[in-house]
């Protein structure tokens, strides 16, 4: 047994050494190739298999510290790559060029598909996109993305706190320097004071995902939040889950005290702060706010909650203001504004964390307050369309 057990040993050893004399071969023949060769817009992927601390640039500018290097560019150019390799204090130099072609079929710079719709309880749900008795989910997605897709885009709206759209684009957009794409919408700004923008701005929470498996689908991909100017602060509410309940269409209203409070027990919510309340209906909307197509006797929603940006200038009821934040929402800011515009550099992850997307191919945009503002209604972000800036 005991020389059994040596003669195993010594060939273990001996094969260990093979082992690592052919990892030692495969790194030391590692290297970059002449040249790479990509269509505009599209995600070039160059792996490593040595390890160290890695700077990838391009004429002299550091494009990642990563091992493996994602190079997307909206130019049809020839860039200079050059990788630096530390390790154990010895740096190697590795040289090659990526040739960024004209893509053969012409993209669009618009939204080119949607992929899901399901709005929150509100006065222009069943109405924005129209729901017509017997419609399914498949219907009223078919019906948003009527709506949104391309250069002629119109409006659908996702009602209060946590409804939401989600679409794509035929192209990844790239992120660069600066922002990167805009989400369309209907907000406005009124009378501006030096300080404060302010008119009627119901933001929504951006979401952005990489097609990091090319299925052209938002599947198993990652999804990660646009961290706007609100984002850190303690008014905001991150996890937060509210409920709502199908209302009984057909009991007696519960008349309020103002003449546009048709019913003030509606719609019934719960949040997970323990808060319970009614979304009320108001009389210049007669039509279900909700949505018809859900059969569920409740359906529920979670994401991250801004504070109230409306408040009563009047002091009377009469004349409601919805605030612009700084940055980083939908439906924040007019369509001309180049603060509508979001940079895909603004992404954090779950814990907050901010991360290094080459581009994004999918965007889904949620409501992201819970308020009702007098005679307006409930607070909904709606989306108009969106583009990205860098197609020409």
């Amino acid at each position: 047994m005991k020389h059994k057990f040596i003669k195993f040993t010594l060939l273990s050893v001996i094969a260990t050494a093979i082992i690592a004399c052919k990892n030692d071969d495969d790194e030391s023949t590692f290297n970059l190739a002449e040249s790479y060769s990509i269509d505009r817009f599209k995600v070039l992927n160059i792996p490593t298999n040595i390890s160290g601390t890695f700077t990838w640039s391009v004429n002299d500018s550091i494009i990642s510290e990563n091992s493996a290097l994602d190079f997307i560019s909206p130019f049809a150019k020839t860039y200079p790559l050059t990788l630096k390799v530390e390790t154990n204090g010895t740096t190697t130099t590795y040289t090659s060029k990526i040739i960024v072609n004209k893509e053969t079929s012409a993209y669009s710079k618009y939204i080119s598909n949607v992929f899901d719709f399901r709005p929150a309880v509100g006065q222009f749900i069943n109405e924005i996109p129209e729901y017509v008795a017997g419609n399914t989910t498949e219907n009223m997605i078919q019906k948003a993305k009527q709506s949104l897709v391309g250069s002629n885009s119109s409006m659908i709206t996702l009602g209060g706190f946590g409804g939401y759209v989600t679409f794509g684009f035929d192209h990844t957009i790239p992120n660069m320097n600066g922002r990167d794409f805009k989400i369309l919408g209907n907000a406005f700004w009124g009378d501006l004071s030096q300080d404060e923008r302010a008119g009627s701005c119901e933001p929504g929470i951006i979401m952005v995902a990489y097609d990091k498996n090319k299925n052209g689908k938002p599947d198993e991909d990652e999804w990660y939040e646009i961290a706007g100017s609100e984002y850190f602060k303690n008014t905001t509410v991150k996890n937060y889950n509210i409920n709502y309940f199908k209302p009984n269409e057909s009991k007696p209203p519960v008349a309020g005290n103002e003449y546009w409070e048709n019913d003030v027990e509606y719609i019934k919510w719960t949040d997970n702060l323990g808060n319970t309340g009614y979304k009320t209906k108001n009389v210049f909307h007669i039509q279900s706010y909700y949505p018809l197509w859900i059969t569920d006797a409740s359906y529920q929603f979670t994401g991250t909650k801004l504070a109230n940006n409306y408040y009563d200038q009047s002091g009377t009821g009469t004349y409601w203001v919805g605030k612009s934040y700084a940055f980083g929402y939908a439906d924040n800011a007019p369509n001309t504004d180049e603060a509508s515009n979001i940079d895909i550099s603004w992404a954090v992850d779950k814990n907050g964390n901010y991360v290094k997307l080459p581009g994004i191919d999918f965007v889904k945009v949620y409501t992201g307050i819970n308020q009702e503002a007098g005679w307006l209604g409930e607070v909904s972000t709606e989306v108009a369309g969106a583009y990205d800036l860098h197609l020409k």
